[in-house]
């Protein structure tokens, strides 16, 4: 009996892993079909009445999904897309051969109404949601350019996007540690934003050098960002926000907000306490949830 129960608790306890560490669900307050709705409790074995109803209270707190569509809920999205049976990849190898070709320069006089507008950049922008949640509320104020390496986000974004009717933003899938450089370069207006929000860690020694910051990035984004332009950083990892930070810290054009601004608020360490844009990213949102600390820094270039 005492082997089957370690059985079922070791069942469980990767169950949740996998629960936990799998992309956002499809929240279920914008989804026209049933959606799955994993309780808390789904992954406890107990034969304690008084734990089982503590498991039962828990289970109608929100789960982390429900908090991501509350956040993006005026964006209304659908999520009945005609995409087929996907499955789209958490992590991916950006020395992969597949990821090797530039990505092309659009015609900039297509992808925006104004291709003279401020350029904000987000690398790895996932879903997307963030950056068009940015676009929306910044019409005719700002352009909006995610990269993103993972095709099938890119493809469900763009769909996001013509059903808002948004002009200044659009998606791109490439490799930003090839791409960057020659697509901002050939982008008409000035770059003012750049934002790099919790990158794969690609936790390994051996994999660091799949980590998108790498220092001919560094040089591409203090290059083209015009005087005043930003780079906000941020991670749930403490190892990658720390790469991060040092790699931007030696550059002499750039000077953390906190020193420029005093009433910004930072911790000891000089870690912004709250996220400057306004409104979360998906992935700030579970990790906040689970309890863990958001590590930020926003950096101008001098």
């Amino acid at each position: 009996m005492a082997c089957c129960r370690l059985v079922r608790l070791r069942f469980c306890h990767n169950t949740c892993r996998a629960l936990r560490s799998r992309p956002p669900a499809l929240p279920f307050l914008a989804v026209t079909s049933s959606p799955r709705n994993y309780p808390l409790s789904f992954c406890h074995v107990s034969s304690s009445s008084a734990q089982v109803d503590q498991h039962q209270q828990e289970s109608h707190l929100p789960r982390s999904p429900d908090l991501v569509a509350l956040e993006y809920a005026d964006l209304n999205l659908s999520y009945d897309l005609d995409l087929g049976h996907v499955r789209i990849r958490q992590h991916v190898n950006p020395l992969s051969s597949s990821f090797s070709v530039p990505a092309q320069v659009p015609d900039w006089n297509q992808v925006f109404a104004d291709p003279m507008l401020p350029l904000m950049v987000d690398i790895g922008c996932g879903s997307g949601r963030f950056l068009m949640w940015l676009a929306k509320r910044n019409p005719k104020v700002r352009n909006y350019l995610g990269l993103e390496i993972r095709r099938k986000l890119v493809k469900r974004a763009e769909i996001w996007v013509k059903d808002l009717g948004l002009d200044n933003i659009h998606f791109l899938f490439a490799n930003a540690t090839i791409s960057f450089k020659q697509l901002v370069e050939a982008y008409p207006g000035p770059l003012q934003l750049v934002s790099i929000l919790c990158p794969d860690p690609h936790f390994k020694k051996r994999h660091h050098k799949r980590r998108v910051l790498q220092k001919p990035l560094v040089g591409a984004i203090v290059d083209n960002l015009v005087p005043g332009g930003q780079v906000f950083v941020q991670s749930d990892v403490v190892e990658m926000a720390l790469d991060m930070r040092d790699q931007f810290d030696e550059v002499d054009k750039l000077k953390h907000i906190d020193t420029l601004n005093p009433d910004i608020s930072c911790d000891g360490e000089g870690w912004l306490l709250s996220n400057p844009m306004g409104i979360r990213t998906e992935r700030e949102i579970h990790a906040e949830y689970e309890g863990a600390k958001i590590y930020r820094r926003l950096y101008q270039k001098q």
